[in-house]
């Protein structure tokens, strides 16, 4: 490799390491270069005045800042794109299904590893069973962690908050209960009138807000600081409360046979 080769294959990192505080995206942003084959000079703005003067001397606002050949490629972000691979969106209006696609994951997983234990096969009718009420579970959970908020953006469209706006309050318990005895097989008296009741409202309401009314609104289905977007995926986990319940029901009355 030729010395102007090698230089190409350089960069010059400048990031906050404090004695207090080290900037984790300096961290990633040295990994990076150094995956991509890069010898890294890495600079240690040690003092929130030399942070305060490199800003100033560059014209940029934030760090670590990264430049290759000579030329300033900007933040870890920056860095990313100038890779070629995918930079998040941080805007505040940016939606995601990721946090949907996670705890269906799990939900998923642990259902088939508890059936797994028990049956020794992951392929039971006790595993959907599992999975529904486990997604039920973490679905509540993350609700539950802040109950005002989650409250707040389910005002946006759910029928029945809007006119009683405690059930706001009281939805991520019933759910979770709901979910809980599910899994237990116990007090299906409470369960299957649950699990119908929260899934009907809910569906009617995701219906109504995406489909006749066509508002573009954000699904408070994993709380109130959620990026998930109302739609389809609100729409199914509600129907799939419906048939759980329909189908714990059937069971319970003995028109279902295992």
């Amino acid at each position: 490799m030729s010395t102007a080769q090698k230089e190409k294959r350089r960069a010059t990192v400048y990031r906050m390491v404090m004695p207090g505080h080290v900037c984790p995206y300096g961290i990633k942003t040295v990994d990076l270069l150094k995956r991509q084959g890069f010898a890294v000079e890495d600079r240690h703005l040690q003092t929130r005045e030399e942070v305060d003067a490199f800003k100033a001397q560059h014209g940029v606002k934030t760090t670590p800042q990264t430049f290759i050949g000579g030329r300033r490629i900007g933040g870890y972000d920056d860095l990313r794109a100038h890779f070629g691979k995918a930079t998040p969106d941080h805007g505040a209006d940016a939606t995601s299904y990721q946090p949907v696609v996670a705890i269906f994951s799990i939900a998923l997983l642990l259902a088939l590893a508890f059936s797994w234990y028990t049956f020794g096969s992951v392929l039971t009718i006790q595993a959907g069973e599992w999975f529904v009420g486990i997604a039920m579970v973490l679905l509540a959970l993350q609700k539950l962690q802040d109950v005002r908020s989650f409250s707040t953006m389910f005002l946006n469209y759910d029928l029945l908050a809007r006119r009683w706006v405690p059930y706001g309050y009281v939805y991520p318990f019933a759910e979770a209960l709901a979910g809980l005895l599910m899994i237990a097989h116990a007090l299906p008296i409470v369960s299957v009138p649950l699990s119908l009741f929260i899934g009907t409202v809910g569906a009617v309401s995701v219906f109504k807000a995406v489909y006749i009314e066509r508002r573009e609104l954000k699904c408070a289905c994993v709380g109130g600081n959620s990026n998930v977007p109302l739609g389809f995926v609100s729409l199914t986990e509600n129907l799939i409360m419906i048939a759980m319940g329909l189908w714990m029901g059937a069971r319970v009355l003995g028109l279902i046979q295992l």
